[in-house]
């Protein structure tokens, strides 16, 4: 069944601080706006099912699984992708704590961990016990790394060392 271009529906999307606006079908999830419309392919699809956590971007400020909101449902809203967590060429704490402290292997899992991550400091700020972290990031599957680094990558930014 194709779809027409007389059932799209144009949404505009501020993403990593850039508005887009573009005509997309109504059932385009956010993950496919930004992979297959922006060419963020940070943003990784791991299992369509909201299980895995490696679509997770901020939107409004927030956590989100790009895998279960569709492009729609983000109209008028801002969209921080992993792309977008830099500053320029200074690499976020968190990418450098995980970069440093080896919270990853393979990387497929690390940018949705690492944005869920950034809400949980944001949100808990210093302090947050290694229980506390790994509760937070119980919506992300890594199946490389054991955990034991990504929760340590998290508890030095957590903790501003």
């Amino acid at each position: 069944m194709s779809v027409s271009s007389h059932h799209l529906t144009r949404v505009g999307i501020t993403v990593n601080g850039a508005r887009h606006e573009i005509e997309v079908e109504p059932r385009t999830l956010l993950v496919e706006f930004l992979r297959d419309h922006l060419g963020l392919t940070g943003t990784k699809v791991g299992c369509d099912t909201s299980q895995c956590g490696c679509c997770t971007v901020e939107l409004d400020g927030r956590s989100a699984k790009s895998c279960t909101v569709l492009a729609v449902q983000a109209d008028g809203g801002s969209v921080l992708t992993i792309e977008g967590l830099a500053a320029g060429d200074a690499l976020h704490p968190l990418q450098e704590a995980f970069w440093e402290l080896h919270g990853l292997q393979c990387g497929f899992c690390t940018p949705g961990m690492i944005m869920s991550a950034a809400e949980l400091v944001a949100d808990a700020g210093d302090g947050l016990s290694d229980a506390e972290i790994r509760h937070g990031l119980e919506g992300n599957l890594c199946r490389c790394t054991g955990y034991e680094n990504i929760v340590r990558a998290v508890r030095r930014v957590a903790s501003g060392a």
